[in-house]
């Protein structure tokens, strides 16, 4: 299957996070998107890494994602080399996406800074020939998508380009809530960490209405790149 957008996430919750909205307005546009998330969040201080199995697939249904896998990459430990680069590699060649979103460039949790290193650095490498890899016993052949964008996580950096996302914060917002272990619960009895606060939660619409202010529409999602965007004219930018 050849997807449009192939989003990446160290963790079950983070495309939904990041890049929600923008996911859901590129499948209503009838693009063809998965997530790929690089670790089950086992080392999450709440629940368990079967619980966010679980949730990762409603949250999938939510948003009506075409493919929905998990690398299981080890939470916390996993690393930007070879051997990650060519898991990656193989999935990047098995759905040769146009676009990949992935973690932000640099942030709180150092899964994400170096899960947007891995990815963004398994992308250029996919599209070398001489970097052989299969699928199901097939010779894959080279791929590299046309652009890597970073979505922005805990900090707030600041985007290179926003994404009009307005009309689909709620179905972001439903997704993200698919996440009950994660998120604010007032009677929940597990630890408190700092995305259980109804502050946390209440940032991701806020933020979003924010980006939007500045852009001139209802709501925004931000991105960061690795290279120069361009307009093909000016009547392209809003």
């Amino acid at each position: 299957m050849k997807l449009d957008v192939l989003v990446f996430g160290a963790h079950p919750d983070d495309a939904e996070l990041g890049a929600g909205a923008t996911i859901a307005k590129e499948i209503a546009q009838g693009k063809k998107v998965g997530i790929i998330d690089l670790t089950r969040g086992e080392l999450g201080t709440r629940g368990t890494a079967e619980i966010r199995d679980a949730e990762a697939a409603k949250a999938g249904e939510i948003l009506g994602l075409s493919v929905r896998e998990n690398m299981g990459f080890a939470d916390g430990f996993f690393r930007n080399d070879r051997q990650h680069q060519l898991a990656i590699i193989q999935k990047v060649r098995q759905y040769r996406p146009d676009i990949v979103l992935c973690n932000a460039v640099e942030d709180r949790h150092i899964d994400h800074g170096r899960g947007s290193e891995l990815v963004s650095d398994a992308c250029f490498l996919s599209g070398l020939i001489k970097i052989p890899t299969n699928h199901n016993g097939d010779a894959q052949e080279a791929w590299r998508p046309k652009n890597v964008y970073h979505y922005i996580q805990w900090k707030n950096l600041t985007p290179d380009f926003a994404l009009d996302v307005s009309g689909f914060m709620d179905q972001k917002l439903a997704a993200i809530g698919a996440y009950a272990s994660q998120f604010y619960d007032p009677n929940s009895e597990e630890p408190q960490t700092p995305i259980s606060s109804k502050n946390f939660t209440d940032s991701v619409e806020y933020r979003a209405r924010d980006l939007g202010r500045l852009i001139g529409v209802e709501h925004a999602e931000g991105f960061n790149v690795s290279r120069l965007p361009a307009v093909r004219q000016l009547s392209d930018l809003i």
